[in-house]
């Protein structure tokens, strides 16, 4: 089950049921199946506490991930600014929707297994982040 919360911010205008089946078909590719996915949208601030609080980071991000996974499942709770998501998109000449969808399916990839703090990983997560849009676009 994949739960869409908000805590301070409203809802991003998201179709619930196609990105809930887009989450399903990128974890598929990877060989794995969902579990219990939980995304809470917030502002900066609450980003920034939850960064600081769990990760001991005192810095402004866009997403942090915190995997529960199970062999073959995909579980966690996903948090994302969408403040950050907003300054991102304008940052790097995106489209508010799809710079929010590149984060979304984010977190998935990180729950997939894919990393992007060591050499090299950044590239290797683009490209799925890449690929991942490019089947939300074939889903719609």
């Amino acid at each position: 089950m994949i739960t869409y919360n908000v805590d301070g911010v409203k809802m991003p205008k998201i179709k619930k049921r196609e990105t809930t089946a887009w989450i399903r078909a990128v974890a598929a590719t990877y060989g794995y199946k969902v579990g219990e996915v939980g995304y809470m949208f917030v502002d900066d601030e609450k980003i920034l506490e939850v960064n600081n609080e769990y990760l001991g980071h005192d810095y402004y991000t866009d997403v942090i991930t915190f995997d529960y996974d199970e062999p073959g499942i995909v579980s966690g709770d996903i948090v994302i600014s969408l403040d950050t998501v907003r300054t991102n998109a304008e940052k790097f000449g995106k489209q508010y929707d799809d710079e929010l969808h590149r984060v979304i399916i984010h977190g998935i990839l990180h729950l997939c297994g894919i990393n992007d703090k060591g050499p090299g990983e950044r590239e290797i997560m683009e490209d799925a982040e890449n690929k991942a849009l490019a089947m939300l676009q074939n889903l719609c």
